[in-house]
């Protein structure tokens, strides 16, 4: 059987990282208002965010794969 515990661990390491990338991001975008900071930096946050949610991508779909048993 595929899957198992190491892929519930995983998921939910996954489920954590999307909810604080999503979090990062939108304080970024609030701060950076508030602090006038320039568009230069919010984009490293931005490729930050990215980089995050890209990762959480591949991770999931990895972790289907496994479970598809292919």
């Amino acid at each position: 059987m595929a899957g198992g515990p190491d892929d519930t661990g995983r998921a939910r390491q996954v489920a954590l990282l999307i909810a604080a990338t999503g979090l990062m991001w939108i304080g970024a975008q609030i701060l950076g208002g508030w602090l006038g900071l320039t568009a230069r930096t919010l984009l490293l946050f931005d490729l930050a965010a990215l980089a995050g949610f890209s990762w959480a991508l591949v991770t999931t779909w990895r972790i289907w794969r496994r479970r598809q048993g292919k």
